[in-house]
């Protein structure tokens, strides 16, 4: 059984496919980084200086000065600014993956179509000769 186990995480896939998910992680930290500092406060200057983060709808009635306050207070709140946040997240994701499977498809080879494959050598010498019997 450990042997079959070495066999299987030994194989190419397994191994590519862990690279993948640590490559991922690392690249969503930076795309994490890229909305948070660098998208969402342009955003949120375009948008009259407002902060997506602090936007929040108290669903207990009062009025709290900021989200932080609303759940140390215990009351429910809808934060819909984070997911604001998130759907920006995940437009700049999907904008940045396009862009690097876009540059990856680049680098490579285009695929040759094979030509059509016509008939045989043999397949003419037979029709030849079917030809030359009549």
């Amino acid at each position: 059984m450990f042997k079959e186990f070495k066999d299987f995480i030994m194989t190419g896939n397994v191994i590519d496919f862990a690279v993948a998910v640590i490559m991922a992680g690392a690249m969503g930290l930076v795309i994490n980084g890229f909305v948070a500092d660098i998208v969402m406060p342009i955003i949120g200057h375009l948008a009259g200086g407002m902060s997506f983060d602090n936007l929040f709808y108290a669903m207990d009635g009062n009025e709290y000065p900021t989200l932080e306050a609303a759940n140390k207070a215990g009351g429910a709140v809808i934060a819909y600014g984070k997911w604001i946040n998130s759907i920006v997240n995940l437009l700049t994701v999907g904008f940045v993956m396009f862009f690097i499977v876009k540059a990856y498809n680049k680098t490579k080879a285009p695929v040759e179509e094979p030509a059509p494959a016509g008939p045989t050598d043999i397949d003419l010498l037979g029709e030849i000769r079917d030809l030359l019997k009549k």
